[in-house]
């Protein structure tokens, strides 16, 4: 891998880690988190389902965050990522789903992570933390 390369898929996590998390706090619509998403190649829509996958993981997600998030989502709960998601315990292959599937798994996935971070950053992390990416909403621009 060139340094170049490197540089651009340590920039893409960046901007995912901010895209994802200001909609988990309510600085950013799901919608225009989709839509940020949409306009990814599909090799960066499966770079970023495994790491928003990686958020999934990292912030516990149970099946009761599943199901409130696929109903937060407004996707079926019949579609392949709604059904991967609310398991118990979840199935996260989500960048091996078809790429027709793949907007539909961001959606869900973002979802069900705003459900379960929400949750987290109100027991874990009650009061303040260190997780910059908690503290959004001090240290990002509004326009």
């Amino acid at each position: 891998m060139t340094e170049a390369s490197s540089a651009d898929g340590y920039s893409m996590r960046r901007e995912t880690e901010r895209v994802v998390n200001e909609v988990a706090q309510g600085l950013r619509t799901l919608d225009a988190g989709v839509d940020w998403f949409s306009g990814l190649s599909p090799a960066c829509r499966q770079e970023v389902l495994g790491e928003v996958t990686r958020y999934a993981m990292q912030a516990h997600i149970t099946a009761a965050d599943g199901r409130a998030g696929v109903a937060r989502s407004g996707v079926k709960p019949t579609a392949n990522p709604a059904v991967m998601i609310c398991m118990d315990p979840p199935r996260y292959g989500f960048s091996g789903l078809p790429a027709a599937e793949h907007v539909t798994a961001f959606g869900v996935l973002v979802s069900v992570f705003t459900v379960a971070d929400t949750r987290r950053r109100e027991t874990s992390c009650e009061g303040g933390c260190g997780h910059h990416w908690h503290n959004l909403a001090t240290t990002t621009e509004q326009p």
